[in-house]
């Protein structure tokens, strides 16, 4: 169990109302469609992008699957929403 730092981006933002938040006691291994999981359970608004966001931890982007992420104390979790523009 650790403690990660999530930072809402875009729409995500809007949806939650925060720019970041401290998560305590994130376990880990945890795979990403759990982490995501878990973020909806805290902000059940941010159902509206299931199927078109992303994850960064650590700074690297991981789809939301069963992919096992390990998060260590400390680490970052972006959540990342579809860009517009052009």
């Amino acid at each position: 169990m650790n403690t990660v730092s999530v930072i809402y981006f875009g729409q995500s933002a809007e949806l939650t109302g925060l720019k970041g938040e401290e998560l305590v006691s994130v376990p880990t291994p945890i795979s990403s469609r759990e982490l995501w999981e878990l973020l909806q359970q805290r902000h059940p608004r941010l159902a509206v992008l299931r199927g078109h966001v992303v994850l960064a931890v650590a700074q690297q982007y991981i789809p939301i699957a069963e992919q096992l992420v390990v998060l260590r104390d400390g680490d970052e979790v972006a959540v990342v929403p579809p860009l517009s523009g052009g």
